[in-house]
């Protein structure tokens, strides 16, 4: 039993907050229906997307639908507020946040109080001042974006195989990747694998003609699995002529030409960031304690360093890593940390609504799997290197054990059994991304600048 009516606040819906409230609901099932405990998720889309699916779901691999799970599905229990929180005040038990019904009417923000709080708004893409960036960066780091890279990459080759100026169709052709990480790369190695498969129906256009580019300021790619397997994914990579740049970093991308930190100048109108991420903005308009990088400050218990009630975990938290060797050591940001997390501070937040002690949140890294495109991957899992098939068949199993709810393994297995079965899908539906355009200009309306596409 609970000592006193508990109103619970999760903030976010991804990894930490829809298994947190999963959590919750599961432990506190009699005292939600006895009216003792409410839960209130409150986050920006009303789903979680599972993002190690996001370039496969870029390749055409996975429908997009499947790489997404819904919350009000998953948590029947809990009241799903599809909306922003502004700003914390945790002195006065209240969050200001914005929904869909007040960006409707302008009304002010609204006043939520609560009694325990789940911080859990993740992270942002990580930017940096590059001229043109802002005006022609693609990020990945959501489905609606892995959808829209993968529109824009064949409508890319459309723009390619239309035209014989070669300045154009260079351009068009040429793709450059920001970033050697778990997104980056895998990101590529789909992609690259889709337009070389979808070149075969172009009566034009070789794989060849294509230009693939990873550019990584560090001397590495994919640190989480080990200098070897490191090494050999540059190898793989390079074996498939795509241009691997270390310790090279983008300096511009203005007027669609990526001007890198070596002199090298690619004309090109694809440029995909995926250089790190950094703590949401929302962290800055709470008045809990934060590390210089801006994480909160939490206990190895997931608590909020010095304030009661409030809780962290995942993207928005530096937990102490106590099985690490070095002391002040903290927990990798990533969803093998953050799922098991979010089910230690579900329990603890239960635990102290009922005065029980807490758990401490204790993983040792068990190693990293990365995809490097269809039936190519690396992994370093338990001391153990693996790559090319088997790395890629672990990828795969790993992660559609993973993926929440039976409902999702089974498309996702089926998704995965059909395409062994058929060819690949390789239509661009960029007018998705403007569904009125066509409706609004033979209705005298002005259409967006690009009406059919995503470029």
């Amino acid at each position: 039993m609970v000592k006193e009516r508990a109103r619970i606040l999760v903030v976010g819906g991804g990894y930490v907050g829809m298994y947190t409230a999963l959590r919750l609901q599961r432990k506190l099932r009699h005292e939600l229906k006895r009216g003792e405990a409410e839960i209130t998720v409150v986050t920006p889309d009303p789903y979680m997307t599972y993002q190690p699916f996001l370039p496969e779901a870029a390749a055409g691999a996975i429908s997009p639908r499947h790489v997404v799970v819904p919350l009000r599905r998953v948590l029947p229990q809990c009241r799903v507020v599809v909306g922003e929180a502004r700003s914390v005040r945790h002195a006065e038990r209240t969050a200001t946040l914005t929904t869909l019904a007040t960006e409707e009417r302008a009304a002010p923000p609204e006043e939520l109080p609560y009694d325990e709080l789940v911080l859990a708004p993740g992270s942002v893409s990580r930017t940096l001042p590059i001229p043109g960036l802002a005006d022609h960066g693609i990020g990945f780091k959501t489905v609606e974006e892995a959808i829209g890279l993968r529109n824009h990459v064949l409508e890319q080759m459309d723009i390619a195989s239309s035209t014989r100026d070669p300045a154009i169709r260079d351009a068009a052709l040429t793709f450059v990747f920001v970033g050697g990480g778990f997104a980056g790369v895998e990101a590529l190695g789909e992609l690259e694998d889709m337009a070389r498969y979808a070149a075969r129906y172009y009566h034009n256009i070789r794989p060849e003609d294509m230009k693939w580019i990873l550019v990584e300021a560090s001397d590495r790619i994919l640190p989480e699995v080990g200098e070897d397997m490191g090494r050999y994914a540059v190898t793989e990579l390079r074996r498939r002529n795509i241009q691997v740049l270390l310790g090279t970093r983008l300096e511009s991308c203005a007027d669609r030409v990526a001007v890198l930190s070596d002199g090298s100048r690619f004309p090109t109108r694809t440029v995909v960031w995926t250089a790190g991420v950094k703590p949401h903005p929302l962290l800055a308009a709470t008045d809990l304690p934060r590390t210089a990088r801006g994480r909160l400050k939490c206990t190895a218990e997931l608590a909020v360093e010095g304030h009661a009630h409030a809780w962290a975990a995942g993207d928005a938290a530096a937990v102490p890593d106590v099985t690490a060797a070095e002391p002040g050591a903290e927990c990798a940001l990533n969803a093998q940390h953050a799922v098991r997390q979010a089910r230690v501070l579900g329990d603890n937040l239960v635990r102290s609504l009922r005065g029980e002690p807490l758990e401490t949140y204790s993983h040792k890294y068990v190693g990293s799997v990365a995809s490097l495109g269809l039936h190519k991957g690396v992994a370093h899992v338990y001391g153990r290197k693996l790559k090319g098939y088997p790395a890629w068949f672990m990828h795969r199993a790993y992660h559609l054990s993973r993926v929440p709810t039976f409902n999702r393994k089974a498309r996702v297995l089926a998704e995965w059994a059909l395409a062994g079965l058929f060819k690949r899908e390789i239509v661009s539906l960029g007018s998705l991304e403007h569904p009125r355009a066509e409706f609004e200009l033979a209705a005298g309306g002005k259409p967006p600048h690009d009406p059919k596409g995503s470029s």
